[in-house]
């Protein structure tokens, strides 16, 4: 009992410096240092995740917002009670109240219909109100302005400073309204816009008892206040909240980007996550015979503790310096191909990053360095003289397991995408560490070389430990690959949604005598444009003889839908769109009409229903013969309800088609309102390149975050990998010892790696493709598509993986022992 028994008995103090001493060494010269790089890569990928996420969200959020002028607006078929006002006041929020409503407006010359929004001085809250004049630019309307579309100059044959009459007053026109945030995304609702001034609203009389007008209020101001004034407002019908998650495409992709950062956050975890547990155990297994020779010398476990205290305090400041200093430059340059897209200035990362990589960090290595670590202090002083794999030890360590538990459920809460994948990925791995054993098993009763029937031989040794190693790479090469590929269906979804060559003009109220001259009038042009919808407005009446209004008042939730409310946009056809996909029932020649399968759904309509409709009084009836698929997203013309020819082609009604303009093609948008001033052109080109603007930034976004977890997860592949190879070090030298030739031995490490990488490519893929399959269609609602090419992907980059770190290690790997 020598230098241990001499260092319990020495002062605090120098026993102090004593263990510093020693920790410090142990921890650049034993084996604390892979342990020290897992943390450090746990810490700076999540750092630099974290800080890109906060970056990119806030960016997101900013731009939604900017899309409807405020953090909240309310919307009401009635004008804004003055109790939600007060309220929002009493909070602290920012309110601005605009009133919209559809007029005729006229000129000397031309009268046109126009959508007028009557706004305050300080419109809009969020984004930027562009607005051009002789005088210069301006960002605000004033009382006695009117601004108006740019199309509306050509149409009412006016220039700024004419009159126009807008109901009873009389308004000077004040300039051209260059860019608005709030943009509508219906193009058969939306008519060119024009801007008063709240205090010239009354002099218009425009809004009369009985007309359609609706009232908007803008808040700003801090998230919980919004929510607060929320669940203060109780929604009446005719009334909406609008936020930047609701608003039909920018919503939509902003909602999915969001579920996407939080998932790949949660999967670079994942990984960090059973890469330091695994280092963890190397470490401790390592140390077991340290710990028996101090145990020998009458170290107690107080003082092992002491040391191992000192060890981990030292590894976990030193992880955490390093962490985020490459944290920091790794956001930095992640940012570098989003500098085109990303505003300037950058929004603040806060300490949110720092205090996320800090937690994460300690929830990580509490239990994965503490269990390993509670055994080695167990291990008993006779290891030093006989070795043992195992012995009794308590079981309450497991206890530490809690913790990142009980974290993840605070976390996560009620987010069902991400106890989908947790689950399925649980569930996977253990199906595919069960399959992988049972296949390395068959391979064993093949007929096979010397050095690859030895590498399966190696394999089968243990079934725990090939379940496990086979688990751990498995997981981390089927994580990386779902982070890329759901990334991968998210973008062929977005660019689906709104293609480059998306059209981004309508026409509408087209007269049957003008349809066939329009249209040739495009084709001349070399205009790409959709078909010629015929359009009529109607009502949906009953669905097999039931009364829809009379379900309605009886209180039946589906009968609430809105579709219900007003009148929709009815059409025929000889055969179903081609951007449509009929998936129930088929198309029929006569008496049938194909229903959108929302709606459908909605409403519990089925095939074989007969529906009643109402068009100007008018009624008719049809029976439902398929069911479609409709991507509302697409800017193309869509519907719920087609017919057949037969059921309405006698009725009264007008032509639709939309059609995409290029930037040197504004002329042809100038003639098409000179020839048809009757025709209502809906101009959507800033709305579409605005969308294209946020769609290409939160994309780029989404693959530089897509890259930063695949790179975290080949870098935790890699560590797997040579801490595997670490642990056969002894063994390899053994067989050199022992006379085994440099052939024989690296020609098995190689078939043993190799079988390996091969398997848990396969089974990485495989794996990958069920959960994506379950993410993209009860996670992200998307239709679910294959990756074939991942097949051979996957295993590939396993071997390759394999093949750098076998190279950089197998020279060490076959020395002998030296005596």
């Amino acid at each position: 009992m020598t230098e241990v028994t001499d260092i319990q008995s020495d002062s605090p103090t120098a026993n102090r410096s004593m263990l510093l001493k020693w920790s410090w060494r142990e921890l650049w010269h034993g084996q604390l240092w892979p342990v020290a790089v897992a943390l450090t890569l746990i810490i700076a990928c999540v750092f630099a995740l974290a800080a890109l996420v906060v970056r990119v969200e806030k960016i997101m959020v900013d731009q939604g917002r900017s899309m409807i002028a405020a953090d909240l607006v309310f919307r009401s078929a009635n004008p804004v009670e003055q109790p939600t006002l007060d309220k929002a006041e009493q909070l602290g929020l920012v309110v601005s109240q605009q009133i919209r409503f559809g007029t005729m407006t006229f000129s000397d010359e031309a009268m046109q219909l126009v959508s007028v929004k009557s706004v305050e001085s300080d419109f809009p809250l969020r984004g930027e109100l562009e607005l051009k004049s002789p005088s210069g630019i301006h960002h605000q309307v004033q009382p006695g302005e009117l601004w108006l579309a740019e199309r509306l100059f050509d149409l009412l044959k006016v220039e700024p400073g004419d009159v126009l009459a807008i109901g009873d007053a009389e308004l000077k026109v004040s300039g051209t309204i260059v860019q608005e945030p709030e943009l509508s995304f219906n193009p058969f609702s939306q008519m060119p816009a024009v801007l008063i001034h709240a205090d010239d609203l009354d002099s218009t009389g425009a809004i009369q008892p009985g007309s359609r007008v609706q009232y908007r209020a803008y808040f700003t101001g801090a998230d919980s206040q919004l929510k607060a004034l929320q669940e203060q407002v109780e929604l009446e019908p005719g009334q909406r909240w609008l936020s930047e998650t609701s608003q039909g495409r920018t919503g939509d992709v902003i909602e999915k980007a969001r579920q996407y950062l939080s998932l790949t956050l949660i999967l670079v975890i994942l990984m960090a996550t059973a890469t330091l547990v695994l280092t963890c155990m190397h470490y401790a297994s390592t140390r077991t015979e340290v710990v028996a020779m101090m145990k020998s010398l009458g170290a107690s476990k107080k003082w092992l503790w002491q040391w191992l205290a000192r060890q981990l305090g030292m590894l976990f400041g030193l992880a955490l310096v390093a962490g985020v200093a490459i944290g920091a430059l790794l956001e930095y340059l992640l940012r570098v191909p989003l500098v085109d897209v990303l505003p300037d200035p950058l929004p603040g990362i806060g300490f949110t990053p720092l205090v996320v990589s800090v937690l994460v960090a300690l929830l990580v290595a509490i239990p994965g360095m503490g269990i390993p670590l509670l055994k080695l202090v167990d291990a008993p002083a006779i290891s030093v003289i006989q070795r043992m794999d195992s012995w009794q030890t308590s079981n309450k360590g497991y206890l530490l397991a809690l913790l990142p538990l009980a974290a993840g459920l605070l976390w996560l809460g009620s987010n069902g995408l991400m106890w989908l994948t947790l689950l399925g990925l649980a569930a996977i791995l253990v199906i595919l560490a069960v399959v992988g054993v049972a296949i390395v098993r068959g391979l064993k009763r093949g007929r096979w070389g010397a050095a690859i029937t030895l590498a399966l031989s190696r394999i089968n040794r243990s079934p725990m430990a090939t379940g496990a190693q086979l688990a751990a790479l498995t997981s981390s090469l089927m994580l990386l690959t779902v982070i890329w590929l759901l990334r991968s269906d998210l973008l062929a979804d977005w660019q689906q949604t709104l293609p480059a060559d998306a059209p981004n003009v309508f026409a509408l109220n087209i007269s049957p005598e003008q349809q066939r001259a329009y249209l040739d009038m495009l084709d001349q042009q070399q205009v790409m444009r959709s078909e010629g919808y015929p359009v009529i407005r109607g009502r949906i009446t009953h669905i097999n003889e039931e009364d829809l209004l009379e379900r309605s008042q009886q209180g039946d939730r589906q009968e609430r839908d809105e579709s219900l409310r007003r009148e929709l946009n009815l059409t025929w056809r000889d055969s179903i769109p081609v951007h449509n996909e009929v998936v129930a029932g088929e198309w029929q020649a006569t008496n049938g009409v194909s229903v959108e399968s929302g709606i459908a759904e909605r409403l519990g309509i089925a095939l074989g229903d007969t529906l009643a409709f109402n068009v100007n009084s008018q009624p008719f009836s049809a029976e439902v013969t398929s069911i479609r698929e409709v991507e509302w997203r697409n800017m193309r013309p869509n519907f719920y309800f087609i017919f057949t020819p037969d059921v309405m082609a006698k009725l009264p009604a007008t032509w639709l088609v939309s059609f995409r303009i290029e930037a040197d093609q504004q002329a042809v948008i100038n003639q098409l309102g000179r020839d048809y001033p009757t025709v209502t052109l809906l101009d959507l080109r800033t709305m579409a390149t605005r969308i294209q603007g946020i769609m290409q930034q939160v994309s780029l976004s989404l693959s530089v975050l897509a890259g930063l977890g695949v790179v975290s997860g080949l870098l935790l592949v890699m560590t797997l990998l040579r801490l595997s190879l670490a642990q056969r070090r002894d063994e390899i030298r053994l067989y050199r010892t022992l006379g085994a030739s440099r052939k024989r031995v690296s020609a098995t490490v190689w078939g043993e790696y190799g079988i390996m990488a091969l398997l848990a490519g396969v089974m990485a893929a495989a794996g990958a493709e069920a959960v994506v399959a379950a993410l993209v269609k009860w996670g992200f609602e998307l239709p679910v598509s294959w990756h074939p090419t991942m097949w051979l992907v996957v295993p590939l980059l396993s071997l390759l993986l394999v093949v750098l770190i076998i190279r950089s290690m197998i020279n060490s790997l076959l020395q002998p022992v030296r005596g």
